[in-house]
């Protein structure tokens, strides 16, 4: 088994993606429910994501947007933190950097679920980006070192 610190910021970030996950349908599926059926076309397929975008409430569809955020940069999270274990460079440094990550992610996903103003939302995301150039920069020259 592989031994590594960066493992364990990861392993909080798929849990957080799920929390996430558990948020935005209990607060999507009540507001959904309120809505009147689908008629015509849609009738027998129900609502989808893109006709719900101007029928349910901002703060409802926040939640919906940040699970799908989860789903976008830390894809690379993952991928660069499961190399950086497997090549043994997963503690110290990365480790930690990883947990920046990790912790920048998860007030983002709280900002933005509850009060999304973009300039702060943006600040946020971008410190996590930096985060993530780092792992990506320290896999590439801990690979061709």
């Amino acid at each position: 088994m592989i031994q590594a610190e960066i493992l364990k910021p990861m392993a909080v970030l798929a849990m957080w993606t799920m929390i996430m996950w558990v948020w935005m349908y209990a607060t999507r599926i009540p507001a959904i429910n309120k809505l009147p059926k689908p008629t015509g076309a849609n009738a027998d397929q129900g609502w989808t994501g893109s006709m719900l975008e101007g029928l349910l409430p901002r703060e409802v569809q926040w939640k919906a947007h940040n699970y799908n955020h989860l789903h976008e940069a830390p894809m690379v999270f993952y991928a660069v933190a499961l190399a950086l274990a497997m090549i043994g460079a997963g503690d110290g440094l990365n480790a930690k950097i990883a947990w920046a990550y990790v912790g920048l992610r998860i007030v983002h996903s709280i900002y933005q679920s509850t009060i999304n103003r973009v300039p702060l939302r943006f600040i946020l995301f971008a410190l996590s980006s930096l985060c993530l150039f780092a792992l990506c920069l320290h896999l590439l020259l801990a690979l061709y070192h």
